[in-house]
This record gives structure tokens, C-alpha cells and sequence, in this order.
């Protein structure tokens, strides 16, 4: 018998169904991929292209989650980034990566998440991420604020590039250093927006394209955190596009996601 986990402990935001099920399925499958953590080398990996490895953990994760949530709700719609999209008759999609930050996992670092979320008319509405190795449990759901392991999340209040920590790539927002932001790297899309949503750090400056998967659980955290999320322009970002690409992102709070977009504009390319 699997032992409690920690993140047992801590109530969920609000009554949803669907959230319980979504906690569930996180939960369960965060003990399973903690099972093949730390194994390294003897972990089985591969590129499904290259420089975008996947492992034996993300592949059992997948095929559990899906299992368990489709069982749940037959008439949701399916998309994930290790197997093939289904749709749906009710309207409503589970999105979902089983493991972000796959290269981190295999690594043995912590920097890697479970990102689950239900989109609806385009929009995410319900959010669990769960960060089983550094024990954070995150949950959302639209116009009820978001928690980590039961505590209310709010976004950094910030309010200057200079002194900002800003998850990304340093070598790739030299502007930014320049005028005084500190990045960190966190190899997890899903997790560097959470961190964001908790104020953990103030922001994250994505410099590439990301596909729905990697955002939509984070996108509904940060904004019931109070904070804003934006592709380059501005724009609010919307997953029922069938490509599920989405344009590079950019989070922070508020004040700080303006000063961002203005300091970028016109520096981040839309293209892959």
C-alpha cells in the first residue's frame, strides 16, 4: 500500500467535481512518476525529436491519466503531449503533460511538474499542478483564486524590470539583465508559472513558441492569482486553436507585465 502523500493534507479550492477528479488523478500519478525518479541513467529515454526527450515515467503517466480522467468524464476531449488527441461531445477538454520538464526528471532534478487542466470554449476553468519532488501541490478553478498546498496564492506586486526575477533562458533575455532583472532557469513551463502565480519569482519571459499542454494549466493559476498572462502583443491567449501552439508567453503582475511588454515589443519573434 502507497503511503499518505503530503499534499493529502491540504484542502482543495472550491467544490468541483471535476477538480476532485483532477487532484486525484495528479496525486496518483505523482507517486508513480516518483517511483522512477532518480533512476538516471537506467531510466529508458529517448528523442521523439531532437532536443525533445521523453522517458519511460512520462509514457506511464500518460497512460494513466488518461485512463482515469477519460473513464470519468467519456464525453471530455482529449490532448496531451504524449498521445493522440480525442475529442469530445461535452464542449469541455482535459490538457494535459504528464510530465513538463522531462529533461530535468531525467536528470534527477526537481525543476519538473504534472500539468492538468479542463479547457472550455477555449479557456482553462479548472487546474491542478503537482510538483512531487519539491512537494508543491497546486489547484485553481476560474473565479476562485488559486492555492499551493492549501494557501492562497498571489502574484508578486514587483513593479520594475530592474531588480526582477524573471524565469527564462539568461541567455536569451540579455536586454533584461542588462536594465537589472536576475533570471532563473527552471527547466518546467507548467512549474515556472506557478512559481510566478505564488510570487516565488515576478515573472516569466518566455523567447519561443509553447503548445497548449505546457500552458494552459499554469495560464488559469497565474491569472486566479491575480497576475496576467499574454503572448508578445498583448493578446489574452485562447486553446481551441487546432494547432495548439500559442505564441511565446509572457506572465508577471500586473504592473510588471506592462512594463514587459513594453520593453519587449517587437523583440520576440512568433515563430518556432
Amino acid at each position: 500500500m502507497r503511503r499518505a502523500c503530503w499534499w493529502t493534507r491540504f484542502p482543495l479550492a472550491g467544490a468541483s467535481a471535476d477538480l476532485d477528479l483532477l487532484a486525484g488523478a495528479a496525486r496518483d500519478a505523482g507517486h508513480l512518476v516518483m517511483e522512477y525518479f532518480g533512476e538516471g541513467a537506467r531510466l529508458k529515454h529517448w528523442e521523439k525529436r531532437p532536443g525533445d526527450p521523453v522517458s519511460a515515467a512520462d509514457m506511464a503517466a500518460d497512460a494513466f491519466l488518461k485512463d482515469t480522467l477519460l473513464n470519468a468524464r467519456p464525453d471530455y476531449g482529449w490532448l496531451s503531449e504524449e498521445s493522440r488527441a480525442e475529442p469530445g461531445s461535452s464542449g469541455r477538454i482535459f490538457v494535459v503533460d504528464p510530465i513538463d520538464g522531462t529533461r530535468a526528471f531525467i536528470k534527477g532534478r526537481t525543476d519538473f511538474c504534472i500539468s492538468l487542466a479542463v479547457v472550455d470554449n477555449g479557456q482553462p476553468v479548472i487546474a491542478v499542478i503537482c510538483a512531487p519532488a519539491r512537494e508543491e501541490f497546486y489547484t485553481s478553478i476560474k473565479g476562485e483564486g488559486a492555492l499551493c498546498n492549501g494557501d492562497r496564492l498571489q502574484v508578486s506586486q514587483q513593479t520594475a524590470i530592474a531588480g526582477a526575477k524573471l524565469l527564462g533562458d539568461a541567455g536569451r533575455l540579455g536586454d533584461l539583465r542588462a536594465i537589472g532583472a536576475e533570471t532563473i532557469h527552471v527547466n518546467s513551463v507548467a512549474l515556472r508559472l506557478a512559481l510566478t502565480a505564488s510570487g516565488q519569482a515576478d515573472g516569466l519571459v518566455a523567447v519561443r513558441p509553447k503548445n497548449d499542454w505546457d500552458l494552459a494549466a499554469g495560464h488559469l493559476i497565474v491569472t486566479q492569482a491575480g497576475g496576467r498572462l499574454s503572448s508578445p502583443d498583448g493578446a489574452t491567449l485562447s486553446y481551441d486553436d487546432q494547432s495548439h501552439r500559442q505564441p511565446a508567453p509572457i506572465a508577471a503582475g500586473p504592473a510588471l507585465h506592462a512594463l514587459l511588454l513594453q520593453q519587449l515589443a517587437g523583440r520576440i519573434k512568433e515563430s518556432p
